[in-house]
């Protein structure tokens, strides 16, 4: 199973460092902290975390609160707020991004663990079924997904599109999705890049399934498909459109 990947988001460096030593004796992954609002945002596009831990104040103009509504309003990603101030004026204004959990300083080992487990799962909780990991064998035409005791063969010509879910990945076929624990980047090294290319933080399409193209979206068996602002010129080009 790949290990979940988890960003920081946290302007004092040793607290950063220390948050990271504990989520990596945890089994984590840990994506490069980040420090203020602008830096969080080029960790989360460019690490595609599963999970993010927030403090609450971050130097700048927009603190952890501020980026916690932009993560929910267009990155999606599960959240926990860090606090030293547990105040009722503070909570009430975090209320108001959802956060997974809250994280009160000074915090244990057990309590990172066990507010990430519980934020983990309750992302997850709205899927139908258990979801197994993704399997890890390819051959040149196909891979292979596991689900329950089958391993089901998938031809990767017949993938529509991948869409990222939280932790999860939909593999979109004209017959069915597959839903894997997995990223969208350990598909994507395994792709040829001039059959799939990512249009969005949470979608890769599948060049040869292309029914029609917008600048700001494409359409792939019916289905329109968001296409982001910092991808649309590489698929224009892609395309011979631009």
């Amino acid at each position: 199973m790949s290990k979940v990947k988890i960003g920081i988001v946290e302007d004092e460096a040793i607290i950063a460092d220390h948050i990271a030593s504990v989520l990596t004796q945890l089994g984590y992954h840990v994506a490069e902290p980040a420090g203020s609002y602008a830096e969080a945002i080029q960790m989360i596009e460019g690490e595609n975390p599963d999970l993010l831990l927030l403090d609450v104040q971050l130097r700048g103009k927009k603190d952890g609160i501020d980026l916690a509504l932009k993560i929910r309003q267009d990155y999606h990603i599960p959240f926990i707020f860090l606090t030293a101030n547990a105040d009722s004026a503070t909570v009430e204004r975090a209320k108001k991004a959802n956060p997974g959990s809250y994280l009160v300083k000074p915090f244990t080992k057990e309590d990172i663990y066990t507010a990430v487990e519980i934020c983990l799962h309750n992302a997850s909780s709205g899927q139908q079924k258990t979801v197994e990991p993704a399997a890890k064998t390819y051959t040149h035409t196909a891979l292979f997904i596991k689900d329950g005791q089958l391993f089901n063969k998938v031809k990767i010509a017949d993938i529509l599109y991948l869409e990222s879910e939280h932790v999860y990945v939909n593999v979109c076929t004209l017959d069915r999705k597959f839903l894997v624990r997995t990223s969208l980047q350990d598909y994507l090294i395994h792709f040829d890049p001039q059959s799939f290319l990512r249009i969005h933080r949470s979608y890769v399409i599948n060049l040869g399934h292309i029914q029609s193209v917008h600048p700001e979206y494409v359409i792939i068996n019916g289905v329109t498909l968001p296409v982001g602002r910092s991808f649309r010129n590489d698929l224009l080009q892609r395309l011979n459109l631009g």
